[in-house]
């Protein structure tokens, strides 16, 4: 019989059939039986009495020839699945409450596994992703390479099958004199070949096309972009765009759900990297010491990660002894590539586990808050219980359908959890949380993530199911009738008392951790950035974009910033290159003015830097401490200047008074310090005091705008006049205008994620928190209302009737509040993964916590203290 067969005799068979043979065979046997007791001489319902004595509970022998039979576990199951949605029905309240508890806990999960599985499980979306490695420097764990060494590495190593080359940027791209801001990788023109990505439309470029520099403009579009801004257009192959006002062709279209090989960015085309000069405005193709590419391979089928890294590394020795100045004792290893290697992928990866254990808790929480319900449930149903067992059922029949019960509330919750996750996570996929940044977070769940939902679901109904095990294996029937199903025997200390005080300590810990995240976002944003975003506009914009060359650009930029100082209500106009937490940040090394070896092992150290006209540190609200601002005089006939931050001149020159007209050294070039301003922030928030310099924009010239707008209006007002009068002085310019403090959005990205993430998590600990408490101390209070009633009528107080209803939960309210700040001290280490500056010892976040706590006692036990203290005594023992 195959098993199909089977399986179709099976779910065919009427469950009632079996039940009903047994049956009518037990029936058969006790007439026997009776037969030969009446012919013993007894009468005949005298005999029959004793044959159904002899033969004992119908109801076990039932069950003990069901379970016995083969075949039949399934016909058992819906029978369990059939009783407990009865049982259901008949406490919707219960179910309910249930449902929602099992669905925080597991959609909670859901949401933040997906999310760890989209960001640091998941593969970038290419065939045989699994063999592909991004390259780090070992000694500062720097994804960022040349494009000469990147030529070396890919020719000289043997165990890789390719290696591509790829950065971000930023272009204007359009037609007919009007160009929009897109985004774009630079690639190596072997990067769709290397990746084994076929086109969707087209062909894509190849290393065949490159002959030099700007020898290849071309372009190859994403699937988005085309369907967003070309209508889904098959005719798009061969047509010519302008890419900051040169002309390129299309050459095809990337196909759906390739994003390119980094997993939080979406670009809008590849262009050859050939062709920087043209994109960019500027090449780095010949500096060895220019490290701004990313460089993936390809590992060859059978080579391990060892014989890879070693052969990557025989290439860096070449390196350093070939080019010591540029690539002194440099060192690789092999990260996964999808989060630019460390850079991102370790704080995210830390970020994540953190949010998982947090996320772990919430389920343990919900578990331990349905495991004190399924106590209390069973406690109520002793009745039903005992005189299951009084008519002959076994308790592992009675277990198997407490465990059925709680497996499917648990699958239901799981469900009802995994789709609000699915709403939260489709929300997530679309989120754009830096406005001009193409961040995008492929976090929608895939089979793994059903699954597992589905085990957590399982093992949770498995796990708050065995709670009242021990409160069923022993049950004493005979004890339970003659009680009249009152309640159950007191003690001091129950499992319902030891699961409340672990959930209410995993709610402190989750309140511990959302207040310091709010704690650490508040530093975040009071913290000295070394600027005043505040009463500022920034207009962020490229010159290239609408063909300005060397000559033009110092001109239209001085333009630029005199014009914008005539609108009305501003106050100061200065212009910078970046700013500083820009997601464009730039170091370089600093050395002392005797250097004339410029191997990295001289240097003193890496200063954030920037090009800035004069008037610059005015609009940002950056105090100068000393010397004078820069001029433009300073331009390229006049001697190289500096500003500097209090953080270089303190530990290259000693003081700020020292530091003025001290020279240094930075790319090969000897400066002068003019002047020394106040200590920033450049990079991150988070970073250590670390050196900065400010350049003057003639002698350090670019094309990238940043222009720093102070008005003495409210910004969101100036803005219109602001973009106005931009757009007058040239249309062809894409100018991006916004206030300062938007543009610090990618800046406290992290620190405002963790803020939410944490206060999302804290607020559905406090949830499980309130209704675990309010379980307790409902039940407590009906259980003892007789005895309540007995002490309101002997004289006791308000309060003392109040604490000997309450008492209980109140204490282990505190004893589960202390453990988990204790916990939460213990925590420390964990949340600094998570949050800016985090630690639990901020005595705000202690008071905070105990307020918290008690606030949440209090809510929780309001509405049983009231119903303790509102009835009369007569009419509470009328009631028993």
């Amino acid at each position: 019989m195959s098993l199909f067969s089977y399986l179709r005799a099976l779910l065919s068979r009427p469950f009632s059939s079996t039940s009903s043979d047994i049956s009518d065979e037990l029936r058969s046997h006790q007439q026997l039986r009776a037969d030969d007791l009446q012919r013993s001489g007894l009468p005949r319902d005298e005999a029959e009495r004793r044959a159904r004595i002899e033969f004992g509970g119908e109801v076990r022998f039932e069950e003990e020839c069901h379970e016995e039979i083969p075949g039949h576990f399934f016909e058992i199951l819906v029978q369990d699945a059939r009783f407990a949605l009865r049982m259901f029905g008949k406490a919707p309240g219960f179910t309910v409450v249930a449902i929602l508890t099992i669905a925080i806990g597991i959609g909670t999960n859901a949401v933040v596994f997906s999310a760890m599985n989209g960001l640091v499980l998941r593969p970038i979306n290419v065939p045989d992703a699994g063999n592909l490695s991004m390259l780090e420097q070992s000694r500062d764990r720097s994804p960022q390479q040349s494009y000469p060494d990147y030529l070396d590495i890919r020719d000289r190593t043997r165990n890789f099958d390719g290696m591509i080359a790829y950065t971000i940027s930023r272009v204007g791209l359009g037609a007919d004199g009007h160009s929009a801001r897109a985004w774009l990788y630079e690639a190596s023109g072997n990067y769709f070949d290397v990746l084994r990505v076929q086109p969707y439309l087209g062909r894509f470029f190849h290393e065949s096309d490159e002959h030099g520099p700007n020898s290849s403009p071309y372009i190859v579009l994403s699937y988005a972009y085309w369907k967003s801004h070309f209508q889904s257009d098959r005719g798009v192959v061969g047509r010519t765009v302008e890419m900051n006002t040169q002309p390129y062709t299309i050459l095809g279209v990337a196909p759906p759900g390739f994003n390119g090989t980094e997993l939080f960015f979406a670009p809008d085309f590849w262009t050859p990297i050939v062709n920087q000069q043209q994109v960019d405005g500027w090449s780095n193709l010949d500096g060895r010491a220019a490290r701004g590419l990313w460089i993936i391979g390809r590992v060859r089928p059978g080579v391990t990660p060892a014989q890879a890294t070693a052969d990557l590394n025989a290439v860096a020795s070449y390196l350093s002894k070939t080019y010591p100045k540029d690539d002194d004792q440099i060192h690789f290893t092999l990260v996964r590539p999808g989060l630019l290697g460390d850079m991102l992928g370790k704080p995210v990866s830390a970020f994540l586990a953190g949010l998982m254990l947090l996320a772990s808790l919430i389920l343990l929480a919900a578990c331990a808050n349905l495991g004190s319900l399924f106590a209390a449930r069973a406690s109520d149903r002793a009745g039903e219980i005992a005189l299951r067992l009084a008519l002959g059922s076994s308790r592992r029949r009675i277990l198997r359908q407490l465990f059925t019960e709680s497996v499917m509330l648990s699958l239901i919750g799981g469900i009802a959890g995994i789709g609000g996750g699915i709403v939260l996570l489709r929300w997530l996929n679309v989120w754009r949380p830096i406005s001009d940044f193409p961040i995008t977070l492929q976090v929608l769940p895939d089979f793994r993530v059903y699954f597992v939902a589905f085990v957590l679901a399982l093992f949770s109904g498995l796990i708050f199911g065995a709670i009242p095990v021990r409160q069923v294996l022993r049950s004493n029937p005979y004890e339970v009738v003659k009680a009249g199903f009152t309640g159950e025997r007191r003690r001091r200390l129950t499992a319902r008392n030891v699961l409340l005080v672990f959930q209410i300590s995993a709610c402190a810990v989750l309140v511990t951790a959302s207040l310091v995240a709010v704690r650490g976002l508040v530093r975040s944003l009071h913290s000295s950035l070394g600027f005043v975003p505040e009463n500022s506009l920034i207009a962020d914009t490229d010159l290239d974009m609408a063909g300005y060359n060397e000559d033009t650009t110092p001109i239209m930029q001085k333009r630029l910033i005199e014009t914008l100082a005539t609108v009305p209500g501003v106050s100061a106009v200065g212009m910078a290159d970046r700013l500083p937490l820009a997601l464009n940040g730039a170091t370089a090394a600093v050395y002392k003015d005797d250097t004339v070896d410029f191997r990295a092992s001289n240097s003193l150290g890496d200063a954030s830097f920037y090009s800035i006209s004069p008037n610059y540190f005015r609009a940002a609200g950056t105090a100068f401490l000393a010397g004078r601002d820069v001029a433009w005089q300073d331009n390229r006939d006049a001697v190289r200047v500096a500003v500097i931050n209090r953080r270089f001149a303190d530990k290259i020159f000693g003081s700020v008074d020292k530091a003025i007209s001290g020279h240094f050294k930075m790319n090969e070039r000897r400066y002068e310090v003019i002047g020394v301003v106040e200590d920033g922030k450049y990079q991150t928030l988070t970073e250590d005091p670390q050196f900065a310099t400010f350049l003057p924009i003639l002698q350090a010239p670019t094309s990238s705008t940043t222009l720093v707008v102070r008005t003495t209006r409210d910004p969101a007002q100036s803005a219109p006049e602001v973009d106005y009068t931009l757009r007058k002085l040239d249309s062809r310019l894409p100018f991006v205008i916004k206030t300062w403090p938007q543009q610090l959005d990618s800046a406290l990205f992290a620190s405002r994620v963790a803020t939410v993430a944490l206060g999302i998590l804290g607020a559905l600990g406090a949830m499980l928190a309130i209704t675990g408490i309010f379980g307790m101390a409902s039940y407590a209070v009906s259980k003892r209302m007789r005895e309540l009633a007995i002490r309101v009528a002997l004289g006791a107080q308000k309060k003392q009737v109040a604490w000997a209803a309450l008492g209980t939960p109140l204490r282990l309210l505190a004893i589960g509040s202390v453990i988990g700040l204790v916990l939460g001290f213990a925590a420390t280490g964990v949340l600094s993964y998570v949050v800016y500056q985090a630690t639990p010892r901020d005595p705000l976040v202690l008071c905070g916590v105990v307020f918290t706590m008690s606030l949440l006692g209090l809510l929780a036990t309001w509405i049983p203290a009231r119903r303790a203290l509102r009835s009369e005594p007569l009419q509470l023992l009328r009631e028993q």
